[in-house]
């Protein structure tokens, strides 16, 4: 047989590798469609000057002056806006834990998990917020602290995944994740770091989206799976 040439061969092995990755991606559509927002606002916020940064950003703050004028618009708005750690981190992350749930949930599960993790854990965070400054332990001006990003609702995902996890795993699993989200806790205890943490519980609490879901996963699964043997 004749052999292909290098250039019919590249195009071979594109047109191959186009074709997982549409694949890899069409089974987290929601996730990546997310990410693709992210990466858009992301790329206006750096070429906006800082000034200007803030100010945009603090109308799509989930602080409690927004939250009482127009909540259910800074509660969508303020999801599509990164504060820190760069879009490239967040890409990671999603890939790491957004995308393995949506498919093991379905996109209208991890949706439900994801909104009620961001909303729930920004009212109860804010809601924090409002009795220090009512008793005197913050300031007054708090109520216009920017509150921008996705990590709330990152947390509760994180949190949802210990149900896909297999026993005794889950349990180190979710250990790690209750240590992770509680130590930020005793050291600062900020608003944001109670929010993170009742995103965890949130996420927990989500069990009856989950319970019939099937496919656990375990991490030493790869090694029980025994290669197929060849015959001469």
């Amino acid at each position: 047989m004749p052999r292909r040439s290098w250039p019919a061969a590249l195009r071979t092995a594109g047109a191959a590798t186009w074709t997982h990755i549409r694949a890899y991606v069409r089974r987290a559509p929601g996730t990546y469609i997310w990410l693709a927002l992210l990466l858009l606002t992301s790329m206006v916020v750096r070429h906006l000057p800082p000034d200007v940064v803030d100010r945009f950003l603090q109308r799509r703050s989930t602080n409690i002056h927004n939250l009482v004028r127009s909540p259910g618009r800074v509660l969508l708005t303020s999801a599509l806006w990164l504060d820190g750690g760069g879009w490239p981190y967040y890409a990671l992350l999603y890939n790491v834990f957004h995308v393995p749930a949506e498919r093991w949930l379905g996109t209208r599960r991890w949706l439900a998990v994801l909104l009620t993790a961001h909303i729930g854990a920004t009212y109860l965070s804010e809601g924090v917020l409002a009795l220090a400054i009512h008793t005197g332990a913050a300031s007054h001006s708090a109520i216009n602290t920017l509150d921008v990003g996705v990590s709330y609702a990152l947390a509760g995902i994180v949190a949802v995944l210990t149900y896909r996890i297999a026993s005794p795993w889950r349990y180190l699993y979710l250990l790690g994740v209750l240590a992770f989200y509680a130590a930020p806790l005793l050291s600062g205890r900020t608003f944001t770091d109670v929010g993170h943490f009742a995103s965890v519980l949130i996420g927990l609490a989500c069990y009856p989206f989950v319970h019939d879901r099937p496919d656990e996963w375990s991490p030493i699964a790869p090694l029980h799976t025994r290669p197929p043997v060849r015959h001469a």
